[in-house]
């Protein structure tokens, strides 16, 4: 793998390969804690990343024996003012937010524990593969704190009761169930866990880049809409879609039973 950030102190490690970035969180002493360090660092490759026409994939990932453990609590603590607290989950906000509205998929790959703000970050990527040993919660009410901005991602992912009764238990899921819950999309042997990401980025990429810019840009903007008004959108969207080389090459190959060649 060709490896762009050579720093291993740096918060967050960013590694490349035939289209595939991979972004490692990089605080495993902190369970990859969401410092103010690690939030600018993300925000920073996620800025890079949405211009960025070479890049085909995103995976998300972390170091040592925890995905991610929500906000660095010890930090929070030290600045006890409303507006640091509301620039830092503005901050925070802008960095899941900036994740879905990025124009190629972006798969989580997540071992260990993913809470409060870890299990939002899984919730906002597109895609999440977790080691069947993964645990899941929303766990900021066991001190006092009501995970507020972690359910926005949560109650998108889950049904409504579900992610309510996590939010006011903070008990732990685990993986299977995260799956059927909807949550993740596949919860593999911990061994299986690169194998199973590969895999999927690898389906990703042999499918038309155009394609998959104009459908991930549609899927969240339609489900926003009242639906006579998605219908339209996504049929203006899709008719758009049709216009492109990719659409008439594919087709093309279809009918000729043989494999496309993408343009773009």
């Amino acid at each position: 793998m060709a490896t762009d950030s050579l720093n291993h102190d740096a918060l967050l490690l960013r590694t490349s390969e035939s289209g595939v970035v991979t972004l490692r969180m990089n605080r495993p002493a902190q369970f990859n804690a969401l410092s103010e360090g690690l939030l600018t660092a993300l925000q920073h490759e996620i800025d890079a990343l949405a211009s960025d026409d070479a890049v085909r994939c995103v995976v998300l990932e972390s170091a040592g024996r925890a995905f991610c453990a929500g906000h660095d609590l010890r930090e929070m603590r030290s600045q006890p003012s409303l507006d640091y607290y509301r620039a830092l989950f503005r901050q925070c906000s802008r960095v899941m937010q900036g994740l879905q509205a990025l124009p190629m998929p972006v798969i989580a790959k997540v071992q260990g524990i993913a809470t409060a703000a870890g299990c939002q970050l899984v919730a906002s990527c597109d895609l999440a593969v977790a080691a069947d040993t993964a645990r899941f919660a929303v766990s900021g009410i066991n001190v006092g704190l009501f995970c507020s901005t972690p359910a926005v991602a949560l109650s998108r992912n889950v049904s409504a009761k579900r992610a309510f009764e996590m939010l006011v238990t903070a008990r732990f899921i685990d993986a299977a169930q995260a799956q059927d819950w909807g949550l993740i999309n596949h919860a593999v042997p911990e061994a299986e866990l690169d194998a199973r990401v590969n895999a999927l980025a690898a389906d990703i990429l042999a499918k038309s880049p155009s394609a998959i810019r104009y459908g991930k840009q549609m899927f969240y903007k339609q489900r926003q809409m009242a639906l006579a008004d998605a219908y339209d959108y996504a049929g203006d969207v899709m008719a758009r879609n049709m216009m492109e080389a990719d659409a008439s090459e594919g087709i093309d190959a279809f009918l000729q039973k043989r494999a496309p060649r993408w343009q773009s």
